[in-house]
């Protein structure tokens, strides 16, 4: 699933092609996605607008209207958005089109169909964001990301720390891959209770974590599946990866067998030796 790198990564690929086009229309296919896509709302509110801006929220995209109207995308698991010439073949899987005005469209392609897209009308936008926003955890780039306050959320909680920092209305944007990243760049245990974390080791996962996203964003994030920029490119950092999918082979520090388990149904990769409880 992509995650705060691959989500950016897509953002600024949009960022170089939309604002300032004019959507001269929308097709849908016919499927459902995660959600029914709103179709009467996207041609109200979509069809017709120009682009001004495209921001991100944890996982999500907001493609900002000059009408006020926010069209609102998440890439599930394997959703990818291009911009292509309009002439190209569409694809099955093609669920959304917004047909631009110089020859090229953006589209939502989504074979797993677990992404989604919604709109709020220009007139609910500003309310319908904050309390989207509100319901959504801190951003690892934000400046609530720090040590203390992370101390202070952890302190009644006693699930594994892994679980803490993949919870997106704790944190957002940090998925399995990150996490299980930056967790062996700062030797926690990821099994270790999240209460029982010192400021210390907290202060090592706020640095470890932006270190690791923003390396990851210059990457053009992770193709581990098949996660595509808005180019058509794949990402890189895959080939940065010191312990996601590593299982059997030897921890780049100590040469001890890197382990895989599940914690919370997600698969975990660690060193046994680094990775001791503190």
């Amino acid at each position: 699933m992509p995650e705060l790198p691959e989500v950016e990564v897509t953002r600024r690929g949009l960022l170089e092609t939309l604002p300032g086009r004019l959507v001269q229309s929308v097709r849908c296919s016919k499927f459902r996605l995660r959600q029914s896509i709103p179709r009467a709302l996207l041609k109200r509110e979509i069809a017709g607008q120009q682009v001004v801006d495209v921001d991100r929220r944890a996982k999500y995209l907001f493609v900002r209207m000059s009408s006020g109207a926010v069209l609102v995308l998440h890439l599930g698991m394997t959703g990818k958005l291009t911009v292509i010439e309009s002439k190209m073949p569409r694809h099955k899987h093609d669920h959304l089109t917004l047909v631009l005005d110089n020859g090229f469209e953006l589209r939502f392609n989504d074979c797993r169909r677990f992404g989604s897209v919604a709109v709020w009308p220009a007139e609910q936008a500003a309310e319908l964001e904050a309390a989207f926003s509100q319901a959504e955890g801190i951003e690892p780039f934000g400046p609530e990301f720090t040590a203390p306050n992370l101390l202070k959320m952890a302190k009644r909680r006693t699930i594994p720390v892994k679980s803490f920092l993949m919870n997106s209305k704790i944190i957002a944007g940090i998925g399995n891959i990150y996490a299980n990243e930056i967790l062996f760049a700062t030797a926690i245990d990821p099994f270790q209770a999240v209460n029982t974390l010192s400021e210390k080791q907290w202060q090592s996962i706020v640095k470890a974590a932006r270190k690791i996203l923003q390396q990851a964003i210059e990457s053009g994030g992770s193709s581990i599946s098949d996660f595509l920029g808005t180019s058509g490119h794949p990402g890189y950092f895959q080939l940065q990866l010191q312990v996601y999918g590593r299982k059997g082979e030897l921890c780049v520090h100590c040469e001890t067998e890197i382990c895989k388990t599940d914690i919370s149904g997600r698969a975990t990769y660690y060193c046994p030796s680094c990775q001791k409880s503190a």
